[in-house]
């Protein structure tokens, strides 16, 4: 993963909650739930693109190197067989293909290596991303409940002057925002919405299990 993407995610895992709620009671609520939402939601799919591609790119480095070992081995066999027969020029051309092998499976098992830390690296990453999502969704549902608490046990009057109309506006767009985001905000940045449905079910499915094995061991003990 590179070191740009890398620094946003930590940068956005660092972020408290409650410096975001802040900010949201503190200016205006309706552009900052959305960019802090959207910023979350851009990195997480651009996480998972990476992790798409490191997953094809292990599979890929896999096919090759079990490749690669097929053609040694078989190559072994023929090389008996043409010394046995004494063709030894085409033993010779088998011995050096089996070097050239020989000298690719290192760099292919070094790239394979760091291929499977990479997927791992951008799974977890996935994984904290969405835990983060989980908890500025549960803070900012708890500040849109005691705002809505806090009308309903005021007075119901109408605005007496713009200031007050405007008040009423922002309350009305932090509501409205508030509902869209917490149904999820699919990311323009590549990601169909069908994919990013797919890849949070995933997500979530992958997550569950996890929980559920933590209490098997837990019990376990």
């Amino acid at each position: 993963m590179n070191n740009s993407l890398s620094s946003r995610v930590a940068r956005v895992i660092a972020g408290g909650v409650h410096a975001i709620v802040d900010r949201i009671e503190d200016l205006a609520p309706l552009q900052v739930l959305e960019q802090s939402i959207r910023e979350l939601d851009e990195i997480t799919n651009e996480v998972r693109t990476e992790l798409g591609q490191a997953i094809t790119s292990r599979h890929l480095l896999q096919q090759q190197h079990l490749k690669l070992n097929t053609q040694h081995e078989a190559l072994h066999e023929s090389i008996s067989v043409a010394l046995s027969q004494g063709k030894d020029d085409l033993a010779k051309s088998g011995v050096a293909r089996q070097i050239d092998i020989e000298v690719q499976l290192p760099i292919l098992e070094s790239s394979l290596a760091e291929s499977v830390q990479r997927e791992q690296q951008c799974s977890s990453y996935v994984d904290a991303l969405m835990g983060k999502k989980r908890e500025m969704q549960d803070a900012i549902q708890q500040l849109a409940k005691a705002k809505s608490d806090l009308l309903s046990s005021a007075p119901i009057s109408k605005p007496h002057n713009p200031v007050e109309a405007k008040v009423g506006a922002v309350q009305d767009a932090f509501d409205r925002s508030y509902q869209r985001q917490a149904s999820g905000v699919a990311s323009a940045s590549g990601v169909s919405l069908k994919q990013s449905a797919q890849l949070g079910e995933l997500s979530d499915l992958v997550r569950e299990q996890k929980i559920a094995q933590r209490l098997a061991s837990i019990k376990g003990q």
